[in-house]
């Protein structure tokens, strides 16, 4: 019996800390904004993103959706992205994601490596998940 106990003690602290099928598809779908945002793919980031959005970078700079949009037109240009750490936690119809990383991106032609920390949430619109938010700040000097 006490074997049983245990076991059960183990499986449940197991599965708490599983990542679920929503956690997986919202750290998926992060991954690939960040892809589409260097490949330009304009078509599938007006998609993804909420008409309301709020795009916080980590100099202060505010954008909405149409603003965010407009600057792949030159003003910033992603180059790569390196995520090293991600992760989602789903509640019922929205989801926060957190992660890190190192971003090269081109501001007004000038050329930038910065890591950074950054949230994004979404909300589930029928289907789909909207990107409504996202801030990052920089790490270390």
């Amino acid at each position: 019996m006490r074997i049983l106990f245990a076991f059960i003690f183990i499986v449940s602290g197991f599965s708490s800390t599983a990542q679920t099928k929503d956690e997986a598809e919202i750290e998926n779908i992060s991954r690939k904004k960040f892809r589409w945002m260097i490949e330009k793919k304009l078509d599938s980031l007006d998609l993804l993103t909420d008409e309301r959005l709020s795009y916080i970078h980590s100099n202060g700079w505010v954008q909405s959706k149409k603003e965010f949009l407009e600057d792949f037109n030159g003003k910033l240009v992603y180059h790569k992205v390196d995520i090293t750490e991600l992760s989602a936690r789903v509640y019922r119809r929205s989801a926060v994601v957190t992660g890190k990383g190192r971003f090269t991106v081109s501001l007004n032609g000038t050329r930038i490596e910065i890591d950074l920390l950054f949230s994004e949430v979404y909300v589930r619109s029928g289907s789909k998940w909207k990107l409504v938010s996202r801030h990052a700040n920089k790490i270390g000097t």
